[in-house]
């Protein structure tokens, strides 16, 4: 038989399943980080809840409610990219060459880290919390 084709596969399957690993990795931080973010932010609520009646101060609570509804809705936006991922993943057409199928799922996997970093900007910029 020949060794180098097998060879090619068997360094593309390694280099594959290290990235995959790695994304693994990074998603699970990102959404566990995100889960511990808003923990920390409920946690905190009564301090910024005192000021929200407030006139001379009560910006505070307003940009507190903000900040919660924004965290909120990042994880909306969250599930939303979990879902739309699922669904491209399930609509790659295995076909007869399989390595390349699997470079596809790889980049719908990059595409979902890529999207998770950016749930937090938008959904601050939808909500104006800073």
């Amino acid at each position: 038989t020949d060794l180098g084709p097998l060879l090619g596969l068997w360094l593309q399957s390694s280099i594959i399943g290290v990235t995959m690993w790695a994304l693994g990795i990074v998603i699970f931080v990102l959404v566990y980080g995100r889960m511990l973010e808003i923990y920390l932010l409920t946690s905190l609520a009564p301090i910024p809840m005192a000021t929200i009646s407030h006139r001379e101060v009560g910006q505070i609570g307003q940009n507190y409610l903000r900040s919660l509804f924004a965290l909120g809705f990042q994880g909306f936006l969250i599930i939303i990219c979990v879902g739309i991922y699922a669904v491209l993943v399930q609509s790659l057409a295995f076909t007869d060459d399989i390595i390349a199928d699997i470079w596809g799922i790889m980049g719908y996997t990059v595409l979902l880290c890529f999207t998770l970093f950016k749930t937090g900007t938008l959904a601050k910029s939808v909500f104006n919390a800073h």
